[in-house]
């Protein structure tokens, strides 16, 4: 189920992004997940955030800033493959006319998921804060 964020979960929500976060960018530094953790949770709260819980558990979390800039898509490792990403997703595009992101071109998984779900790369960069390379990408849209 699917529920607007309540502040009571952000814990939670922060151990779900920190841990993911680690687990799919092995690219990137520990420590640049860890450094911005604090700010991350202070501007949290500012964004859209839908929760999906089942039976009591934080399964997974979706972040919009800016009218339809997803900030991140985050799922407890141990649910990840059940259809919780996708659900948020689909949620997201019942809400919002497009959707755009950015992702890791060496996070496959992450792209493969985007792609599954109909969004396009509409650019590459380098991101200026990890060095990464990372793809645009986008839904939608007039």
């Amino acid at each position: 189920m699917i529920k607007d964020f309540k502040l009571d979960n952000l814990n939670k929500v922060m151990e779900i992004w920190l841990d993911t976060n680690i687990e799919a960018h092995d690219f990137i530094p520990k420590e640049y997940w860890k450094d911005n953790f604090e700010l991350v949770k202070q501007m949290l709260p500012s964004a859209d955030i839908y929760i999906f819980e089942e039976n009591n558990i934080i399964k997974g979390f979706i972040g919009i800033v800016e009218q339809n800039y997803i900030a991140g898509l985050f799922v407890k490792k141990e649910y990840q493959r059940e259809g919780v990403g996708k659900k948020l997703i689909e949620y997201c595009k019942s809400k919002y006319d497009n959707l755009t992101l950015h992702v890791f071109t060496k996070n496959v998984t992450a792209v493969n998921f985007y792609m599954k779900n109909n969004f396009k790369v509409i650019d590459e960069h380098i991101n200026e804060d990890t060095k990464a390379v990372e793809y645009t990408m986008a839904f939608g849209g007039k």
